[in-house]
């Protein structure tokens, strides 16, 4: 498994779009299960905004390269998560490899044109569960331990995807993918856990671009300040955005730029400072 590029001109657009296929692939094969996986992670800005009606002078999102898709702890019931691997084993796809070449339980991969991974994560059990450990759920299938998961089964919207699978076909399916308040959720807490360029480039593009502006983000996150995670969200969000030279504005102007820029980080802790400010009031 390649290292994720850490600047934004390491990103592929075939690759991406590549991404967007297996989605719309997986999509097709789980059927009457898509109500429990909802889409996360990278590709979920491009998912939720339009990229052909974004500003003029705004980039369209630079995707990702690598799929991630959240299971409902309800999956556990009835062992129902039997009935989706089967159909994404008859699907082609199989468990892709780590760096020494053992295989990993949680990151499958399927081959088309390409080649695209995915990642499946799952909502703590309980306080004892580990952020990042890795949940045995069959012999050869697990999840990665994700806090704030669950409230993307929350906040979630339902998007149309319309195009070309992965192997070819044409169709069409609605997947639901987690929503903006959720999102800025769950990119705090992977942005305070590994400290990513990318993740903090994620959360700043769909606070800055999402719907009519910084107001209907905050308001999908306001209904999750009370939870633990929100609260925490907050706070990563102040100590690591709303300074000029704090982590988040400096990683996304080196995620776009590889340098430091005054405009993207100002740009980074104005859109910040604002969702704070509505959250609060």
């Amino acid at each position: 498994m390649p290292e994720k590029p850490t600047t934004a001109d390491q990103y592929n657009r075939e690759q991406v779009d590549l991404v967007r296929k297996t989605c719309l692939y997986v999509a097709t094969k789980l059927g009457d299960y898509i109500e429990e996986v909802v889409i996360v992670g990278g590709l979920v800005p491009s998912l939720l905004i339009d990229q052909d009606a974004v500003p003029e002078g705004t980039d369209e999102h630079v995707g990702t390269m690598d799929l991630d898709i959240g299971l409902a702890l309800a999956i556990l019931d009835n062992k129902r998560y039997q009935a989706i691997t089967e159909r994404l084993r008859s699907a082609g796809f199989t468990q892709d490899e780590n760096k020494q070449g053992n295989p990993t339980r949680q990151r499958w991969k399927v081959e088309g044109p390409g080649r695209v991974t995915v990642d499946f994560l799952i909502p703590p059990l309980s306080e004892d569960d580990e952020a990042g450990r890795i949940r045995d759920i069959e012999q050869d299938f697990a999840a990665v331990i994700t806090p704030g998961l669950r409230l993307a089964f929350q906040d979630r919207r339902k998007v149309e995807l319309d195009g070309e699978t992965i192997v070819g076909e044409k169709a069409k399916r609605d997947v639901w993918v987690c929503g903006p308040g959720a999102f800025v959720i769950l990119k705090a807490l992977a942005f305070r856990m590994r400290g990513e360029n990318k993740d903090a480039y994620d959360l700043f593009y769909l606070v800055r671009n999402y719907g009519n502006g910084v107001e209907e983000v905050a308001e999908a996150l306001k209904p999750f300040l009370r939870e633990e995670e929100g609260k925490d969200c907050l706070e990563i969000l102040k100590e690591d955005f709303m300074d000029h030279d704090g982590l988040g504005p400096v990683r996304v102007a080196h995620f776009l730029t590889h340098e430091r820029d005054d405009n993207i980080q100002a740009d980074v802790v104005g859109f910040i400072s604002r969702l704070i400010e509505l959250c609060e009031q």
